[in-house]
């Protein structure tokens, strides 16, 4: 039976480092040295949180790489059946799971509940993947067969704007397919990781699944380490191009899910009300925190102002507060570079352009900002150019399918974009934008059965779907000579 759920988890008090647990070749153990976690609701610590070393780290792949043969003997059924009770438990302790998750990164509760609930039902999807017989050849003469193999010990590498939910993304088919997991959870949102490490200590076998804490220098220590098969990150494009000169030491197979600077093309037929309220919700989800956020919208000249006055409206509707307040639908900014970072943002929209709404922070405690809208601003500016990791947003209008496809497409960026108006020529637009993804009539609809990723500087690979899963694989052909 797992173990209980210590009372000091559920308190989340500041004053005992040893709180949270890392957990390591099955045992749960304090890290080398601890760190703050700070409520971005408050701006002030509300935790504590191990922190690994380099023996530590060593210590956590060390245990993944000696658990790798036993796991990845095991029949998918038996692996699955692990991968099930995996989502019991997460369910059984879904309210905790979300609290916390609220608490570190900011988001209303209601947003990490889903977030939890996204992540049961992936992981259930992942539990009952079995990979298809693949047979290429089969006649008098040959007998070609393709069979994937597990990779060995994968380094999870998460972001702190979903951490509990891509965390749980990668662990599944990495599980699934035989591979063991040393997670890495975000500095600035450990908790979550940390939490599932102490639900998992007596379910998953011994080294099987690892979670080492982290100030800011673990990730180098596992793309660089020797005997990481593969690193799966999420995060900024940055980052992203560091982790893949890293990991070339030892070629290393990796997915980048990096960033995106999205557009959304409103066409002239859309319904201007119910349009707005689709792409304002997708375009400040998570306060404007998503690397497949809308940040740039594209609305046809003849429903142009009365579009940016429905979105103005609701950006100014919209309660901002703490994730565990009532009524909030927009939390704070997740931690204080951050917020810096999008108060020089803030800047920008009213030097370069016409802030129709919002384009302030909110006063007091935590490190909250109003939604803004901005217009009249040039597509070269900074705030457009680059990826705004934020709760601002841009509005340009256009006149030419063409010119606007063109604009929409040039940017380094192509991880996602969406098309609004009458289907038929929303979905032939759809078809010439250079994104991993493009929705029509909606847009961050993910689903674990269809593969996400993105182009050009928005990543390498996919997760999800039958790509994300081969992802945690290599090909083996055995290829067998009959007539010998």
């Amino acid at each position: 039976m797992p173990r209980p759920v210590p009372q000091y988890l559920m308190n989340h008090s500041t004053t005992a480092a040893e709180q949270y647990r890392q957990l390591i070749g099955g045992s749960l153990e304090p890290g080398a040295d601890s760190q703050d976690v700070i409520d971005p609701a408050t701006g002030r610590a509300f935790a504590t949180a191990p922190v690994a070393d380099a023996d530590q780290v060593d210590r956590g792949v060390a245990a993944a790489r000696q658990a790798f043969p036993g796991w990845s003997a095991k029949s998918y059924d038996e692996r699955g059946a692990i991968l099930t009770r995996i989502a019991d438990l997460v369910e059984e302790n879904a309210e905790l799971i979300a609290r916390t998750v609220t608490r570190e990164q900011g988001k209303s509760l209601a947003d990490s509940l889903g977030d939890v609930g996204a992540a049961i039902s992936y992981t259930r999807y992942f539990a009952d993947w079995r990979p298809d017989p693949e047979v290429v050849r089969d006649d008098d003469e040959a007998f070609v067969e393709i069979l994937r193999r597990p990779l060995g010990v994968v380094a999870a590498i998460i972001p702190w704007n979903f951490p509990f939910f891509q965390m749980m993304y990668k662990l599944g088919p990495a599980l699934i397919t035989g591979n063991t997991v040393v997670v890495k959870p975000a500095p600035t949102t450990p908790l979550n990781a940390l939490l599932l490490g102490q639900l998992l200590a007596d379910v998953v076998p011994a080294g099987v699944v690892n979670v080492v804490g982290d100030a800011g220098a673990v990730g180098p220590l596992l793309t660089a380490h020797p005997d990481v098969a593969k690193v799966s990150f999420t995060g900024s494009t940055a980052t992203g191009r560091r982790v893949m000169a890293s990991a070339a030491g030892t070629l290393k197979r990796i997915t980048l899910e990096l960033g995106g600077n999205d557009p959304g093309i409103v066409l002239a037929d859309a319904d201007v009300a119910k349009t707005a309220e689709g792409v304002f919700t997708w375009a400040f989800a998570n306060s404007g925190q998503v690397c497949i956020n809308i940040k740039r919208i594209f609305v046809h000249s003849s429903i142009y102002e009365e579009f940016c006055a429905e979105l103005a409206r609701l950006a100014d509707a919209v309660v901002i507060g703490p994730g565990l307040g009532e009524g909030a639908r927009m939390g704070p900014i997740q931690n204080a570079r951050q917020f810096e970072l999008v108060r020089d943002a803030l800047e920008l929209a009213h030097d370069t352009g016409t802030v129709i709404a919002g384009g302030t922070v909110v006063e007091g405690d935590g490190y909250f900002v109003r939604p803004t809208v901005v217009r009249d601003i040039s597509e070269d500016s900074s705030l457009t150019a680059e990826e705004t990791f934020g709760p601002i947003r841009s509005v340009f209008s256009y006149d030419d399918i063409d010119d606007v496809i063109e604009r929409a497409n040039a940017t380094p960026y192509g991880l996602g974009a969406s098309v609004w108006g009458s289907a038929a020529a929303a979905t032939d637009i759809a078809r010439r934008l250079e994104t991993g993804t493009t929705w029509v009539n909606q847009h961050f609809a993910l689903s674990p059965d269809v593969p996400f990723g993105g182009r050009k500087q928005s990543g390498l690979g996919s997760e999800f779907g039958l790509d994300g899963i081969h992802a945690f694989t290599d090909v083996h052909v055995v290829n067998v000579n009959k007539v010998w």
